[in-house]
C-alpha cells in the first residue's frame, strides 16, 4: 500500500520568505516543498497508471491559471495551523479538488472533510502547543508579502515512512 497526496507545488520568485516561516513553524518543512493540497494523504493500492489515467481525465480541459497568495490565516481544525491565504486562483483550486475526488478517489475523502467545506491554503506552520501558537501568530501577523505564479502542473507524491515526499507523477495542465 502506498501513501499518496495530490498537490500543487507553486514556484514563486520570493519562495525564500515562505521557507523561512516554514523552517520555524512547520514540522514538515524538511520533508515536503511548499504546496497546496488538492487530495489529502491517502493509502491505497491504486496502480500508478490508473491514477495517471484518472488525473488526465479529470484535468482535461483545465488550463494553467494565475495564483496569488498574501496574508496569514489561522485554523484550529485538526491542529494549530498557520496558513498562507490564497487571494487569486481559489475557485480554480476548489474546482480541481472537487474534480479529483471523484471516481477511483471518491472513497478516499477523509471523514473530517465530509463535514466541512474545503478551504484552499498553503500551510506554513503547525505548532504543538498553545504558547508556541500564540507566539507564531504574533510573529506572522504582519507577513503581507505577495506571492504570484502561474500554476501549470499537478503533482502526485508518495509519502515515505520518514514523511519525505517522493514525486510519482507530474501532470501538466492544458
Amino acid at each position: 500500500m502506498l501513501k499518496r497526496c495530490i498537490m500543487i507545488f507553486p514556484e514563486f520568485k520570493n519562495m525564500n520568505l515562505i521557507d523561512q516561516i516554514r523552517e520555524k513553524y512547520d514540522p514538515l518543512a524538511k520533508h515536503v516543498r511548499p504546496h497546496i493540497t488538492l487530495v489529502f494523504p491517502f493509502e491505497s493500492n491504486i496502480k500508478t497508471n490508473e491514477l495517471k489515467e484518472h488525473l488526465l481525465k479529470r484535468l482535461e480541459g483545465i488550463k494553467p491559471f494565475y495564483l496569488s497568495l498574501k496574508g496569514i490565516v489561522t485554523s484550529r481544525a485538526n491542529g494549530n495551523y498557520i496558513f498562507l491565504n490564497i487571494e487569486d486562483g481559489k475557485e480554480k483550486i476548489i474546482e480541481l479538488h472537487n474534480n479529483l475526488y471523484t471516481g477511483i478517489l471518491e472513497d478516499y475523502i477523509p471523514d473530517w472533510l465530509r463535514k466541512v467545506e474545503y478551504f484552499p491554503h498553503m500551510t506554513v506552520g503547525n505548532v504543538a502547543n498553545e504558547d508556541q501558537y500564540i507566539k507564531a501568530i504574533e510573529e506572522t501577523k504582519n507577513f503581507n508579502h505577495v506571492f504570484e505564479t502561474i500554476v501549470d502542473t499537478i503533482s502526485v507524491e508518495i509519502i515515505d515512512e520518514n514523511e519525505d515526499s517522493i514525486i510519482e507523477l507530474n501532470i501538466p495542465l492544458g
